[in-house]
């Protein structure tokens, strides 16, 4: 089942996807995008790990999603990506649009045909003002567009808001 699971900061996104993976009784692959690239951020990627089971795989990759999906999925695994926002964050701060399309592109085209569970957390970040810099309405636009393409895809979207899930598409979790 291809999963997407949105929120915003803080909503309690993530600990329901792990709540999934670990309902799931199956071996989890932990997908993580972030990069530690201050101390502030180090903390959440810290906060993160501790929270997750020592048996879990864990894979860093902030750019390269589409192949580490295709590596690691497999019909007995769940893999868990976390998340989308940052990847796509950190997409946007290295190119000029080719290589983001073509990363997105790949990402809409390749996740359904995978085998296994697949959980996909995201922020949802359009549902504030919209922001004065170009570079972040883009990172809005290409966010909002993202999700409306993957809900597409998705056997299931689930929305989190105070810890609480709120099932959009498919069954709740």
């Amino acid at each position: 089942m291809l999963s997407l699971v949105l929120g915003g900061a803080r909503s309690g996104k993530s600990a329901l996807a792990e709540r999934l993976a670990i309902d799931s009784g199956r071996d989890v692959v932990y997908i993580a995008t972030a990069q530690a690239l201050d101390a502030e951020m180090a903390e959440r990627i810290a906060h993160h790990r501790v929270r997750r089971p020592a048996e879990w795989m864990s894979v860093e990759e902030p750019l390269a999603l589409v192949a580490t999906l295709r590596q690691h999925a497999r019909a007995d695994r769940f893999l868990l990506v976390d998340c989308l926002t940052l990847w796509l964050s950190n997409l946007l701060g290295i190119d000029d649009g080719a290589h983001f399309a073509s990363q997105r592109d790949a990402l809409l085209d390749g996740v359904c045909g995978l085998p296994g569970d697949i959980v996909l957390v995201s922020n949802e970040v359009g549902l504030g003002i919209t922001p004065l810099g170009e570079l972040t309405r883009r990172f809005v636009d290409e966010a909002g567009r993202l999700h409306q393409a993957l809900a597409q895809r998705c056997d299931r979207v689930v929305f989190v808001a105070a810890g609480l899930p709120l099932t959009l598409k498919g069954t709740p979790p």
